[in-house]
């Protein structure tokens, strides 16, 4: 079921660990076939270096069983959610790589300090509140994909597909896995080139906003000048 999917979602996975942005068995990755109604996700605790295509689990996006497959990742419900709640989303990536993570844990929202922040993302990536305690104790997972739409209720996010969870780590999305695992790997360059760049100038301005501008529509086009899409 779904093969061609599977291939790709192992493969951008693959992507990542290469660049060393997930390793271990954290991190996930997730695509969607949205004619089907299922998603394609990463199994749970399996090691990389043991992880094959074939281990890829097919879940039913609209009750959340599992179709196909093992045990899916345990960030599935969160991944679920985005998918219901940003429709133009066909894949999605978690990363706790040590500079957007550091970030994350920091409790900040990235800046747009360069180009290598505005060829990707619209403005600061924002950084969602903490999770309260009820919050951790019941429906964990959901309530991160629940707090990532409350973050983007004024934002829009695809033209900003990247998040920090506080004390947690990144999610990153696009319409397609390909474009999902891209973005995770701008948000990394970005949130390290930030940190090093306020080591050497602590008190260094953010992009200016006509350059900022002038990088992201050169990329991607014009922009919609909506605070946020439904």
């Amino acid at each position: 079921m779904l093969e061609e999917l599977k291939a790709r979602v192992f493969r951008e996975t693959m992507r990542l660990v290469k660049y060393g942005l997930i390793g271990l068995t954290r991190g996930n990755v997730s695509g969607t076939d949205q004619e089907k109604g299922l998603m394609v996700i990463t199994p749970a605790g399996v090691p990389y270096e043991e992880m094959r295509a074939e281990d890829m689990v097919v879940v039913d996006m609209i009750d959340g069983r599992v179709a196909e497959g093992g045990k899916p990742s345990g960030d599935t419900l969160a991944h679920l959610h985005l998918y219901r709640t940003f429709p133009e989303l066909g894949g999605i990536v978690h990363i706790r790589s040590v500079n957007a993570a550091a970030w994350a844990q920091a409790g900040k929202g990235l800046p747009p300090y360069g180009t290598v922040h505005a060829d990707a993302f619209c403005g600061e990536i924002p950084c969602t509140r903490g999770l309260t305690e009820n919050e951790c104790k019941n429906s964990y997972e959901l309530n991160i994909g629940k707090l990532i739409e409350e973050t983007f209720k004024q934002r829009d996010y695809m033209e900003i597909p990247g998040v920090l969870v506080k004390s947690h780590g990144a999610f990153t999305w696009g319409e397609c896995v390909e474009k999902a695992t891209e973005n995770a790997m701008a948000l990394e360059a970005a949130a390290e080139t930030a940190v090093k760049m306020k080591f050497l100038a602590p008190d260094a301005s953010e992009i200016d906003s006509f350059l900022l501008e002038k990088r992201y529509t050169k990329k991607h086009g014009k922009r919609t000048n909506r605070s946020k899409r439904k």
